[in-house]
């Protein structure tokens, strides 16, 4: 069976096998999995969407465009490099320090004061591994872990702001309002979706950020605490439920983008 192809893009991941103007492929452990067909579309095609972290990083080595960009999948669920990369270009971020081993953790209370943030660095996402460190018992019960430990000053606040940026502009932002008794304002654990105004400097930074940063499909985290504003981390495989809450077709916006060449 042939594939038909005209006016169509080709995408791997099924994040828009749903869109009329997306064939989805599927992602293959092996290039060599794929039917000579659905190989032969991937090397002709002037840009493959959602293509994976693994893919991603070979389709920029043979000079093929991707959707997200090479630079977003580089920091896919990596507190590290987000936090190293918004150091770099200046961007407003909590005090973060990485620690290593344990006479590095060991070094934790000599930086930051309690209360504190300790996160899982890598592969963490929803608010999952996100520990709000009171007393030297929960430092040393979260340092046991097998990994880095990733320590953040605690600014208080009770809501943050999500910005999803898509292609090279802002495609919905919203407050997200913690439940009573947490820290944390994800709404996998029980946080609301709040359609209030935005300051127009949270989204400003915000789509500075995702600029600086070459990403282009991305939710950013921004927190205000005392008049200023800092970006906590960016989620570049964030959920649709501000989308819904707002009225807005994801994939309707999404098949909109790709028709008019914006993403």
């Amino acid at each position: 069976m042939t594939l038909r192809t005209s006016k169509k893009v080709i995408a791997l991941e099924a994040r828009l096998k749903d869109c009329n103007n997306v064939i989805t492929l599927g992602v293959r452990p092996n290039f060599s999995d794929y039917s000579p067909n659905a190989a032969e579309m991937i090397r002709k095609a002037e840009k493959i969407y959602y293509p994976t972290t693994f893919y991603a990083e070979l389709f920029d080595a043979m000079g093929k465009k991707t959707f997200p960009s090479y630079h977003t999948y580089k920091c896919v669920q990596d507190k590290i490099k987000q936090t190293a990369l918004f150091d770099l270009l200046e961007i407003p971020h909590p005090k973060t320090k990485v620690f290593y081993g344990k006479r590095q953790k060991g070094m934790i209370a000599n930086h930051f004061q309690f209360p504190f943030v300790a996160k899982i660095a890598r592969g963490s996402a929803m608010g999952r591994g996100v520990y709000l460190v009171k007393n030297p018992d929960d430092l040393h019960r979260y340092c046991s872990l097998p990994t880095p430990a990733y320590i953040q000053e605690y600014i208080p606040c009770n809501r943050d702001v999500r910005v999803v940026v898509i292609g090279d502009q802002i495609a919905h932002a919203y407050w997200r309002i913690a439940p009573a008794g947490e820290f944390r304002s994800n709404l996998a654990v029980g946080a609301t979706v709040s359609l209030d105004p935005i300051p127009q400097s949270v989204l400003d930074l915000a789509l500075y950020t995702a600029r600086k940063c070459q990403w282009d499909d991305v939710g950013i985290d921004i927190i205000e605490n005392e008049g200023r504003i800092y970006v906590l981390e960016a989620n570049m495989k964030y959920g649709k439920a501000g989308f819904r809450q707002a009225g807005i077709d994801y994939l309707k916006f999404m098949e909109k983008m790709i028709e008019d060449g914006k993403i």
